[in-house]
């Protein structure tokens, strides 16, 4: 049995060794997090693999800081700040449908102020990308940068709401059930539940439906219903089960909300 001394000592050693082997590794996957492709090369993966006595040990300390990658990744980037004039100057080719603004325009068109920069962007993407149909809006997004679409949806999300209002008094409590409650004999979910009791919606989860205009909000569902829009599969499934006198009463519901 060898001297207490000596195996302390070799313990020593090869704690410091494994220590400089974790200071190595931290370096290498830290380097890869700024690497034009994120991912490690395989000389680097060798290391890890063929290198460590302690393999588990190795390998788990591996696995972490790859799962840690691209959080250093994602910190490097500097954060998007939004030019709220570049936003206004690229949105004047949206006037003519949305208001100067985005506010109260046609009611064929949604309401643009005050809804979630990040709901904007995502349908402005999907229009340049073909995912969400509309031959204005594809060839209004081709032309537009990401960054550009940013800019535009500040200068939307940045301008005060404004209340609507229900036009039909007849259907006011369907409608209010339907957002309130759904209806459980068709499996519908409550609008609120996702949308919000006033209607303000989640930001860059959910869009804001209070006090948009009810023939937008109709024409939206019964586009979901039919398939003519399908960038959103939770939607369409619900609308599927709504009949037209549902949807009315719902959407124009929804648009008095405040």
């Amino acid at each position: 049995m060898p001297a207490l001394p000596q195996t302390v000592g070799r313990l020593g050693v090869q704690e410091e060794q494994e220590g400089r082997r974790a200071g190595q590794s931290w370096g290498i996957v830290k380097s890869w997090a700024w690497s034009p492709s994120g991912s490690p090369p395989e000389s680097d993966l060798l290391y890890f693999l063929e290198g460590p006595r302690d393999m588990k040990s190795h390998l788990a300390l591996f696995a972490l800081m790859l799962l840690a990658a691209p959080t250093w990744a994602a910190e490097s980037k500097a954060a998007f700040k939004p030019d709220l004039a570049k936003g206004q100057a690229l949105s004047q080719s949206c006037v003519a449908c949305h208001a100067a603004d985005g506010s109260r325009g046609s009611p064929a068109n949604p309401i643009l102020q005050g809804q979630h920069p990040e709901y904007l962007v995502k349908q402005l993407v999907e229009f340049k990308s073909g995912k969400r149909k509309n031959a204005v809006m594809s060839g209004m997004a081709a032309g537009l940068s990401e960054d550009d679409m940013r800019h535009i949806a500040a200068f939307y999300a940045g301008k005060a709401t404004k209340s609507g209002a229900a036009k039909n008094k007849d259907t006011v409590r369907l409608g209010e059930r339907l957002s309130r409650g759904g209806l459980i004999e068709k499996a519908v979910p409550a609008c609120s539940g996702c949308h919000g009791p006033s209607g303000a919606g989640m930001p860059s989860q959910y869009p804001r439906l209070g006090g948009q205009h009810g023939d937008y909000l109709e024409s939206q569902m019964v586009a979901f219903r039919s398939g003519a829009r399908g960038n959103n599969a939770q939607m369409s499934t619900i609308a599927a089960k709504l009949s037209d006198v549902e949807i009315k009463a719902v959407s124009d519901y929804m648009a008095g909300l405040r």
